[in-house]
């Protein structure tokens, strides 16, 4: 009989459906019990997509019945909405009946932090044009509503034009279609609202907005967990998000948070950045202003991918600085590419857009 190892390893061999990753390094995987030419595996999905869990359960039993020895497979797949095997998995229904996909995005990516000053945003941006870079159609929305700054970042103010549809046309920068609360404000006119009117504003962002067709949109969350986050899960059903973290013990304390805000609400987590990792001093010694090794440390713990180290790049603050991202303005250039491997690591199969 094979071991729970080589089990393992030939489920490796397993795609997560519509992404690069397969479904053990995304923690699908439960456990696994051996016994008498017979192999029981358990998994659980933090999506409630029975479509998901059917593809999985059948390329999983697959896989396992080509190893030696092995007679009988049973994988047994849980959906947030409770216990799913076999042939309940394929016919559960989903929770959050309420959401709906947005005609023409495929799919929705948020970019969330337990804490703000971390990079989130310089990472969104970054990320966003790197996967235009790599041949995708696509757009990155703002949700911070009390503080945006993707307008500067990507070099953009212009107000967005009304189509005949009386819908906003989002404006483009660097290929990137965008939109944030930036783009409707005078100047650096404060936004003063409470809970409601945020989530009337993030739900008119998918409603209200001409997208048109995307591979890929990117949310940049603002931090925390409040009503921006809660509002943006419960109205477009979010195919993933990603973590932004420093290597110290009070981002990283903070930012458990968000992953427990992910899985509550059943996204996935497709994985966690360390940014600001460290800085390389002109005489070219290393230096941790913020220790090291926190977010690969923290994502093993979770159970979650790690995606990578982005280091503290001069270029970086200053391509956010002048509107024009580092991956844009040096797409050459270390920083750059530390953002273009991250962006390869999440690369997915363009969706299909609705």
């Amino acid at each position: 009989m094979p071991s729970e190892a080589q089990i393992l390893e030939t489920l490796k061999g397993v795609r997560y459906p519509g992404y690069s990753r397969d479904i053990v390094s995304f923690g699908v995987v439960k456990q696994i019990s051996i016994g008498q030419g017979a192999v029981s595996v358990q998994m659980e999905l933090t999506s409630a997509k029975p479509e998901f869990a059917a593809q999985i359960k059948t390329q999983s039993e697959e896989a396992i019945r080509s190893l030696p020895d092995v007679d009988k497979v049973m994988v047994n797949v849980r959906l947030p909405s409770g216990p799913a095997t076999g042939a309940q998995a394929a016919g559960s229904a989903a929770p959050f009946s309420s959401q709906n996909r947005v005609p023409g995005l495929g799919r929705i990516v948020a970019v969330a932090s337990g804490k703000g000053g971390v990079g989130k945003s310089t990472c969104s941006v970054n990320l966003a044009c790197a996967f235009h870079a790599l041949g995708q159609r696509v757009g990155l929305l703002d949700c911070d509503i009390y503080g945006p700054s993707v307008p500067l970042m990507m070099g953009v103010r212009e107000r967005p034009r009304i189509s005949e549809e009386e819908k906003m046309i989002p404006p483009v920068g660097h290929g990137i279609s965008l939109m944030s609360m930036g783009f409707l404000l005078d100047g650096d006119a404060p936004v003063i609202w409470r809970g409601p009117m945020i989530m009337k504003t993030i739900q008119q962002f998918f409603s209200a907005v001409e997208w048109g067709e995307l591979d890929l949109l990117i949310v940049d969350l603002p931090p925390g967990t409040g009503d921006a986050q809660l509002s943006l899960c419960q109205t477009v059903p979010l195919d993933g998000g990603v973590v932004v973290t420093t290597p110290q013990e009070a981002s990283l304390g903070v930012v458990r948070k968000g992953i427990a805000m992910f899985e509550k609400v059943n996204v996935d987590i497709l994985g966690l950045i360390e940014n600001m990792s460290y800085f390389t001093a002109p005489g070219g010694e290393r230096v941790e202003i913020f220790g090291h090794g926190g977010g690969k440390t923290e994502a093993g713990r979770q159970e979650i991918p790690f995606l990578g180290e982005i280091p503290i790049f001069t270029e970086i603050r200053e391509g956010g600085d002048r509107g024009i991202p580092v991956v844009v303005a040096d797409p050459e250039s270390p920083s750059a590419q530390a953002f273009m491997a991250i962006a390869r690591a999440l690369k997915f199969e363009p969706a299909a857009a609705n």
